[in-house]
C-alpha cells in the first residue's frame, strides 16, 4: 500500500497532538513532533511510547510492531527540520493570529506540493490560510480527542482550497484507520455544528424550571437511546470547552436563535464548576465517581381513578392498549366523568394550552410523551400543568408505573423533554443539509461516530417522522413566539411530501 503522506509533521505536542502523531505512526508514515515549549516533544514522544508499551503488555501489539512504531517517530527542533515533509498537521491554540504565524513560517520552508492542515474545531479555515501563498494546498483535518479512539476525522474545504488535496487528507484518514467526512468551512464543521441541539435545549428546559438536570439526563438515555445525558456530557467536555464553542458558533452565525447560549454554563464556568476534571459540574464526584441523586418513589396510591383519553392523543391506540394492560379503567364517552383522570398526549403542545383549547379540568389533566412507541422506551414521561391537582398527579405516576418500567414527573412543558430535543436535533440537521454543510450520509456517519449518538439526526427523524417532528416544531414555534423552532425548509419538504430524510435531492 502506498501511503498518501510518508512523512509528516505534528505542531504542537499535546492531547492532540500526540493522538494524531500516534496514528500516523501507527499508519507507516515517519513522523516529527515539534512544539515551542523546551522538551515538550521529548515528552510527547516518550508518552507515545508508554502508550505502545501497553498495548504490547496487553497483547494487542507484538514486540516487533512496537520497535517498528518507535523508529518512525522523531523530535524536531525546529520548523526547518520539517522541510522535508509532504504533510504538515497544526494542533496548538485556538488563536487565529498564531496559527496564522505558523503557517506562514512553514511556507518559507516546506515544498510547494507539501499539504498543510490546521485541526481547529472552531476556527474558519477560508480565514486562516487569508494571506497564504498557496492557500490551495491547505485544509481543515478536524480530529477528536482522544483521537486514536475517536475513528472519525473531519476533511474542511476553505474557499480556495483544491479538491484533489482533500482527496488525499481523506484516503490518509482511512490509512489511519479513521472515517473521513467532508464539510464546507462552515461555523462548528459538521459535529459541533449538529451537536448544538441537544445540550443547548437540555439547557432551555432546565431553565424554564421544567425538569432537574438528573431528570432530563434520565428522560434522554431511557426513551432515545443516547449514552450520555446532555448534562452528563457537559461534565466530561467540561464547561472551559463547551460554552466557549457554544458562544463561538453563536457568534459566527451572526447570533442565530437556534444556537443561542444559555447563563446558566455562564455562570457556572465564572464559578469554576466546570466538570468533572475538577470534581464537580453538574453532578458532585467522588473519586472520579459520579453522585446522582435518588429518583423519587413512585407514589402509594389507594384508587385510582378511571381514565379517559383525549381523542386527540398521539398514537392514541398505542396509549389505550397501554392503559387496558395496566389495569386501567377506561372510559369510552365523548367526555370525561367528573371522577375521570383526563390524559392527554400532545406533540408540541404544552398541557396547559390543550387542557383549555380541549376545555379540559385542567386540574384532573395529565399529559404523556407518546413521540416514541412505549414499546421502544426503557421509561415513561408525564407533565403536570399548573392546576393539575396531587392526587390525579399521583394517580397518574403509580398507574403509569404498575408494570415496573419508571416514571419520570415533569412540569409542563411545550413539547415535553424528548419532543423539544430530537426535534431540535433533526431541524439543525435539516439545516445543515439545506446549506449543504455537507452530504446526509457524511452528516449521519460524523454524528454517530463524533457524539455517539445511538443514531445520525436524520435517522432519528426517520424514526419518528419528520411529520411527526414538524408537528412538535410548529406547535412550539406557536406556544412560544420562538424562532429558534422556525422548521428548516428541508425539513418542512420531507414532511410535506412524505420523504425520508435520507433522500438527497437531485
Amino acid at each position: 500500500m502506498t501511503l498518501a503522506f510518508s512523512q509528516v509533521a505534528i505542531i504542537g505536542a499535546g492531547a492532540m497532538g500526540r493522538g494524531i502523531a500516534q496514528i500516523a505512526a501507527q499508519a507507516g508514515s515517519q513522523v516529527w513532533l515539534f512544539d515551542t515549549q523546551s522538551g515538550a516533544s521529548a515528552k510527547a514522544c516518550e508518552a507515545i511510547g508508554q502508550t505502545w508499551d501497553k498495548l504490547q503488555e496487553k497483547g494487542k501489539l507484538s514486540p516487533e510492531t512496537v520497535a517498528s512504531h518507535k523508529t518512525r517517530l522523531h523530535k524536531a527542533a525546529s520548523l526547518q527540520d520539517l522541510c522535508g515533509c509532504d504533510l504538515v498537521v497544526e494542533a496548538i491554540v485556538e488563536k487565529i493570529d498564531i496559527k496564522k504565524a505558523v503557517f506562514a513560517d512553514l511556507e518559507k520552508v516546506v515544498a510547494q506540493d507539501a499539504v498543510l492542515v490546521t485541526n481547529t474545531s472552531s476556527l474558519s479555515v477560508t480565514a486562516i490560510a487569508a494571506g497564504m501563498q498557496h492557500p490551495q494546498r491547505f485544509a481543515g483535518y478536524h480530529f477528536f480527542n482522544p483521537v486514536p479512539l475517536m475513528k472519525v476525522v473531519e476533511v474542511i474545504a476553505g474557499l480556495k482550497t483544491d479538491a484533489a488535496a482533500c482527496q488525499r487528507l481523506s484516503d490518509y484518514a482511512r490509512q489511519m484507520g479513521h472515517t473521513p467526512v467532508q464539510a464546507q468551512d462552515t461555523p462548528g464543521f459538521i459535529v459541533n455544528h449538529a451537536g448544538r441541539g441537544y445540550g443547548t435545549e437540555a439547557l432551555r428546559i432546565v431553565g424554564e424550571g421544567i425538569a432537574d438536570f438528573a431528570t432530563i439526563d434520565r428522560i434522554l438515555r431511557d426513551q432515545v437511546g443516547f449514552k450520555l445525558g446532555p448534562f452528563e456530557l457537559f461534565d466530561l467536555t467540561a464547561l472551559d470547552v463547551s460554552h466557549h464553542v457554544i458562544e463561538s458558533i453563536y457568534r459566527q452565525y451572526y447570533d442565530e436563535p437556534r444556537y443561542r447560549p444559555n447563563v446558566i454554563t455562564a455562570q457556572r464556568l465564572a464559578g469554576g464548576v466546570v466538570g468533572k476534571k475538577v470534581g464537580e459540574g453538574f453532578y458532585k464526584y467522588v473519586d472520579g465517581v459520579q453522585q446522582v441523586p435518588a429518583e423519587p418513589p413512585v407514589p402509594v396510591v389507594e384508587h385510582i381513578p378511571p381514565v379517559w383519553v383525549s381523542p386527540r392523543a398521539a398514537r392514541r391506540s398505542e396509549l389505550l392498549q397501554l392503559l387496558k394492560d395496566l389495569g386501567a379503567k377506561i372510559e369510552t364517552g365523548q367526555s370525561p366523568s367528573p371522577e375521570a383522570l383526563t390524559i392527554v398526549a400532545p406533540l408540541g403542545f404544552d398541557v396547559t394550552t390543550v387542557a383549555v383549547v380541549d376545555r379540559h379540568d385542567p386540574a384532573r389533566t395529565v399529559g404523556i410523551d407518546m413521540l416514541v412507541p412505549d414499546s421502544a422506551t426503557k421509561r415513561r414521561v408525564i407533565a403536570t400543568n399548573p392546576a393539575t391537582r396531587a392526587d390525579m398527579r399521583d394517580a397518574a405516576h403509580a398507574l403509569f408505573a404498575r408494570d415496573g418500567k419508571p416514571v419520570s414527573v415533569i412540569r409542563d412543558s411545550g413539547g415535553f423533554v424528548t419532543q423539544r430535543v430530537v426535534a431540535t436535533i433533526v431541524n439543525i440537521a435539516s439545516d445543515m443539509c439545506q446549506q449543504r454543510v455537507c452530504t446526509p450520509q457524511d452528516l449521519e456517519t460524523a454524528v454517530t461516530l463524533g457524539l455517539a449518538y445511538p443514531m445520525g439526526p436524520l435517522a432519528m427523524g426517520n424514526r419518528f417522522g419528520p411529520d411527526s417532528i414538524l408537528e412538535v416544531l410548529f406547535n412550539m414555534q406557536t406556544v412560544y413566539g420562538d424562532p429558534r423552532y422556525r422548521p428548516s425548509p428541508w425539513l418542512r419538504r420531507r414532511g410535506a411530501i412524505g420523504l425520508s430524510l435520507m433522500h438527497e435531492e437531485e
